[in-house]
């Protein structure tokens, strides 16, 4: 069995941090050593476009891969990390795909020529709960969850996690929420402190130790077609995705083998 975890990020409501967090966890985990490719599954293109990519530019995107069937090896391209990108005819593949079969396993079947040369497969996906995000929560082992810290974004968890019940039911088993990532935390105002009070009281240990909070660099680094690691490396928001990619690593990887000579000793 292949030993790549496949995540999906997803939140029905837009403006969480998730493309964000998809780009700048898929980073953080590269500078780890793990191999890395990023998807992007929105029509927005926001993750293709904060990597540097001309979206208008494009001969072949995510669209052709879920709807023609063409190879995803053919669209790859090499920026921080692996992507494959996508364009604005992205909206028109729910469309297209409610026609065929098996139209809930098209990404899934798109990445398997691809997925044993990664050790992490990042799905960005739109901000609803449509058929792309359903085709990601097919395709991935589990589920990161951007919530920005607020009362009214933590209440749509509970659509989302039925959604998931419903794929791990009948599409994929192993479909489940694997963390809750707390975004837009800012520990001065009590509304954020109660959202995020609340949010563990619900979710336990579901919920990632990182808070990743609001800078402006988070605005300034797409512009320069870059994530905020390769923008600010030695910046807060760098050592945000920096620890959330050791919980990403922690919760998922087996322990190291000790080493044989430190036993003996």
């Amino acid at each position: 069995m292949s030993g790549t975890r496949t995540i999906a990020l997803a939140n029905q409501k837009g403006g969480v941090a998730k493309t964000t967090s998809t780009l700048n966890l898929g980073v953080a985990l590269a500078e780890l050593g793990r191999r890395v490719l990023l998807v992007d599954l929105d029509p927005q293109s926001n993750l293709s476009m904060s990597q540097g990519v001309d979206i208008d530019a494009l001969e072949c995107t995510m669209y052709d891969v879920l709807v023609a069937g063409a190879p995803l090896d053919d669209l790859i391209e090499r920026r921080e990390v692996d992507l494959a990108p996508a364009g604005i005819e992205l909206a028109g593949a729910e469309l297209a795909l409610s026609a065929t079969f098996g139209r809930e396993k098209a990404l899934e079947r798109a990445l398997a020529p691809v997925r044993d040369r990664y050790d992490y497969v990042l799905l960005d996906t739109p901000p609803s709960l449509g058929l792309l995000t359903i085709n990601a929560m097919v395709a991935a082992d589990g589920v990161i969850v951007p919530v920005q810290c607020e009362y009214l974004s933590l209440r749509g968890l509970a659509q989302l996690r039925e959604t998931l019940t419903q794929v791990r039911e009948h599409l994929n088993p192993h479909a489940r929420i694997i963390g809750i990532l707390p975004t837009m935390y800012d520990s001065r105002t009590v509304h954020c402190r109660e959202a995020l009070s609340l949010l563990e009281e619900n979710f336990g240990d579901l919920v990632f130790r990182t808070r990743v909070g609001k800078t402006i660099r988070f605005a300034e680094a797409p512009v320069q077609g870059t994530s905020i690691i390769g923008y600010e490396p030695d910046g807060q928001a760098s050592r945000w995705y920096r620890q959330l990619a050791a919980e990403v690593i922690a919760a998922g990887e087996p322990a190291a083998a000790p080493d044989a000579a430190a036993v003996s000793a």
